[in-house]
Parts: C-alpha cells; sequence; structure tokens
C-alpha cells in the first residue's frame, strides 16, 4: 500500500447520491481474489456498452477527465454490501481520495484499510467542487493527510475527520497487518519482560 501524505489531484465528479457498492463494482466481479486488473471495471454498466465497448458520455471515458485521482461522489457514497472490492476498483483505477458529504460506514472503513482516502465535506464545499469539475476539467485540489486540509483551487482550506489509527496507517503505507508486524520489537520485548506465569494449581493438578 503507497504512503498517503500530501499530493495535488485532478478532480472528476460523479454527482449521483446513493451510489451503491455494486454501482462501483458489478457483483460478477466479486469471484476474484486479486486486485488486478479491478480498475477496469470501475462503473463497469455505467462505462461500457453491452458489447463491452466505452460509453462516450460517461464522464470516465471522456479524454478531459483521464488521469483523474479525487473522485467527488453525491451523498451517501459506498452504500449497499459490504464488498471490499470497491475501495480495490477506485485504487485501481488511480483515485487516491474520494470527496463527499457523506459515506456508508463499511465503505468507509474499506477505503481506509486499502489507500483510498475518504473525505467528509460540508454541503457548500461539496457543491462547489461539483460546479468547479464541471465548469473547468482541469480542477485540482491539494489534500495534506497531516494536517487533515484539502485545499480548493481559490485557496480555501477545509478541514476533514480521520482516526488516528487509519491515519497513521494511511501516512506510513501499511495496512492493519503491517502495522502489528511493525510492532514486532516491541511485542518481544513486552515477552521478555513479562515471562509466562505458570499456573500452579493446573500443575499440582
Amino acid at each position: 500500500m503507497e504512503p498517503i501524505k500530501t499530493f495535488t489531484g485532478k478532480v472528476v465528479a460523479v454527482p449521483v447520491n446513493d451510489i451503491d457498492t455494486d454501482q462501483i463494482i458489478p457483483a460478477r466481479y466479486l469471484k476474484v481474489t486479486d486486485k488486478a486488473g479491478l480498475g477496469q471495471a470501475l462503473f463497469s454498466d455505467w462505462r461500457y456498452q453491452a458489447d463491452g465497448s466505452p460509453k462516450p458520455d460517461f464522464v470516465l471515458n471522456r479524454p478531459e477527465h483521464q488521469g483523474a485521482s479525487v473522485l467527488v461522489g453525491g451523498h451517501n457514497f459506498g452504500c449497499g454490501s459490504s464488498r471490499e472490492h470497491a475501495p480495490w476498483a477506485l485504487v485501481g483505477a488511480g483515485f487516491q481520495a474520494v470527496i463527499s458529504t457523506y459515506f456508508a460506514d463499511i465503505f468507509r472503513s474499506n477505503s481506509l484499510k486499502n489507500g483510498l482516502l475518504p473525505i467528509v465535506v460540508d454541503e457548500n464545499t461539496h457543491r462547489q467542487l461539483l460546479s468547479l469539475a464541471e465548469e473547468d476539467p482541469t480542477t485540482q485540489v491539494t489534500v495534506d493527510l497531516e494536517s487533515q486540509t484539502l485545499t480548493l483551487p481559490d485557496g480555501r482550506g477545509v478541514t476533514f475527520p480521520i482516526d488516528g489509527f487509519s491515519k497513521h496507517c494511511l501516512l506510513n503505507g501499511v495496512d492493519q497487518l503491517g502495522y502489528l508486524l511493525g510492532l514486532e520489537q516491541e511485542t518481544a520485548a513486552y515477552e521478555a519482560g513479562n515471562p509466562r506465569r505458570v499456573d500452579t494449581a493446573l500443575v499440582a493438578g
């Protein structure tokens, strides 16, 4: 997992409320256990015709939006099932952050565990970003995870919430397992200083 610290990215908007995980990554892709290639399946039913050809009017297929790394979605982004494939697909498509006024809890948790930063903003900021993305496809924002700040094109900074553990993992590019493995020396030191106690009652029995 790549660390997320400070980055500037181009914004693309999919201004639809209640985008669920089946829209983000359809159920037929859940058979795979490898993340490779899932980016191509992102919003598959919206992006492609029945014959597999791209729909030219879908926002992610337009040439001016190629290379975007910040997705602005509608309210209640990521609702529906708990599939971890949804953030896998977003990261695979090159997105580092998703911005919304509200994220479904399980999607938010899965995103934080897989290197995708869910940024919650107020409604006014959300409307501004949607408008900017529609008017100018080159619109960029800057994300500073250390200070938990989203900086808009006009220079205005907006703070966003994140729990301390997830922030630490994203800044250091580690998942939960990686974090635990990083505590190997501390664990060994604790065990050395706290030798195993034998239950004398069990021994006597």
